[in-house]
């Protein structure tokens, strides 16, 4: 074992001198491959005039045996095939899967200059009905769950399930506030969400997995943040300060008509737990909690196994499955 170590201590430090070498790269494509086994490919799709939407979804839908469409939506952080990779293979067996890159994640883009929650919903949408997708489930993890929100109130009747994970729809301003100077410790929530040093990284993924990484080197970590935190910035920093949800300490959250799942770590340091269950009530009866343990902010990572046969469970608890029509 030590052997081992050793040799890969070498390795690692034999690939960070050359600057054209990135093992988050290659992991990267090994993800990609994980998609593709899947049945996925990766599409592009011109939305409207100003909105291009990159998504991994069917390679080539069977109008004989329909599946139901599932739609899952990524967190603020790295491109979505970073964040859904283990559920990938689970859930394409069973439905016609769609995860798309949100606005400037990936090769998503815009020349608008919208930057709120609601505007990557409406692109989304807009996405879902080209490619003829009438009716869905949707999976949403932290800002992804923000859109999935938005998403199922603008739609009922295109959304026919929601999961809501790790999300703090229900988020007021204070409770950004009180993340900040009690948890992050940092000033400004880019210096978070963002993370531009080592030092930066090491703080967001103490908080972002129960897991935490204290001895991953300071080479892979700025391998980390050219790779995947180094795109779009600029525009990144204007999707945080174009959220709706969290600028007022007013709660301005209607119960949705659909049935809805909340999937939550016990140790989330992003969002406490006590936002899960107060968020359950807000949105009623057709609500429920299900909370992972021993799980922080990223439950569909940590323990996929777990939070695959939650949310499937959900999904399939009913006979009015939505048909797949692309």
């Amino acid at each position: 074992m030590g052997c081992y170590t050793v040799t890969l201590t070498l390795l690692l430090t034999m690939a960070c001198s050359f600057s054209c070498f990135s093992l988050v790269s290659l992991w990267g494509n090994h993800l990609r491959r994980t998609f593709s086994a899947a049945g996925l490919s990766a599409q592009t799709v011109d939305v409207d005039n100003e909105t291009t939407v990159h998504f991994w979804g069917p390679k080539s839908p069977d109008p004989t045996n329909p599946k139901p469409p599932l739609v899952l939506l990524h967190g603020f952080g790295p491109d979505a095939h970073w964040q859904w990779h283990p559920q990938a293979t689970f859930f394409a067996r069973e439905f016609a899967l769609y995860v798309p890159n949100l606005v400037f994640f990936g090769n998503s883009t815009t020349k608008s200059s919208e930057r709120s929650e609601i505007f990557q919903a409406v692109s989304v949408g807009k996405l879902l009905e080209k490619l003829g997708v009438k009716r869905y489930y949707v999976v949403g993890t932290s800002y992804g769950g923000f859109v999935a929100y938005r998403m199922a109130a603008m739609w009922p009747e295109r959304v026919a399930k929601v999961v809501v994970a790790s999300s703090a729809v229900n988020m007021r301003q204070k409770d950004n506030v009180e993340f900040l100077e009690k948890r992050a410790k940092k000033e400004k929530l880019e210096e978070l969400m963002l993370p531009a040093t080592a030092a930066q990284l090491k703080v967001l993924l103490g908080l972002y997995t129960n897991r935490r990484p204290s001895c991953m080197p300071d080479f892979l970590l700025n391998d980390v943040i050219r790779t995947l935190y180094s795109k779009n910035r600029k525009e990144k920093m204007e999707l945080l300060g174009g959220l709706t949800i969290g600028k007022d300490n007013t709660v301005n959250l209607s119960p949705l008509h659909q049935e809805v799942l909340i999937v939550w770590g016990d140790h989330d340091q992003i969002f406490l737990l006590d936002k899960a269950t107060e968020l359950k009530e807000l949105l009623g009866e057709k609500a429920r909690l299900e909370v992972i343990k021993d799980t922080a902010h990223a439950p569909q990572i940590e323990n996929p196994r777990q939070f695959n046969n939650i949310v499937y469970n959900f999904l399939f608890g009913s006979s009015s499955l939505p048909k797949q029509t692309a």
